[in-house]
């Protein structure tokens, strides 16, 4: 079964987004388990949205386990960090019908 793994982001400077869209959309040339990856900036800039959606899509949830782990991506996640990046995760299995 397929394993979904979302993230919203805010950040304290709105610009950053696109900044961070480059960074994410470069971790599938890195990342052997990242079979899919999506990422998007807000638009609406409404009072609850979020800057950035970030969508990727692994096989198994120990994929998912490698890719947190991944050292490509804990340089992004130590960048968002620095940057004081405000997330939300939500982690979930694809029905597969």
């Amino acid at each position: 079964m397929m394993i979904r793994h979302i993230v919203f982001m805010k950040f304290p400077n709105f610009d950053l987004a696109y900044t961070a869209k480059e960074k994410f959309l470069s971790m599938k040339e890195h990342i052997e388990e990242l079979k899919a990856i999506e990422v998007g900036i807000d638009f609406s800039r409404s009072e609850r949205s979020f800057d950035l959606a970030l969508v990727t899509t692994f096989e198994t949830k120990e994929d998912l386990e490698s890719y947190r782990i991944h050292p490509y991506h804990q340089q992004i996640v130590k960048w968002l960090k620095e940057n004081n990046t405000q997330t939300k995760v939500v982690d979930y299995e694809l029905d597969p019908s």
